[in-house]
């Protein structure tokens, strides 16, 4: 299976990244993902199953401690492995 993360923290500092954005941005580019994507608003990445959801434990682990409040993020099934939407009965 292959999966996607979004993900942002929080609190947000418009001026500088915050201890706890550098920590999530930092274990995000440590794991073995296939694509990473990090930028000031939010932050994806995209790889294989197991590798995606280490990663989701390393981030939620070093950005809390590095004194996050708030960690928002969405994972999802994509490319040929995703589930095939349901359809609908006539």
């Amino acid at each position: 299976m292959r999966l996607r993360v979004e993900f942002t923290t929080e609190p947000f500092d418009l001026d500088r990244m915050p201890p706890h954005a550098e920590a999530a941005r930092d274990a995000l580019q440590g794991a073995a993902l296939d694509a990473v994507d990090v930028g000031p608003f939010g932050n994806a990445a995209e790889g294989a199953g197991a590798a995606v959801l280490d990663a989701v434990q390393q981030v939620l682990s070093a950005s809390l401690e590095a004194g996050a409040t708030r960690v928002s993020l969405q994972v999802s099934v994509v490319g040929e492995d995703a589930p095939a939407a349901a359809e609908e009965a006539p």
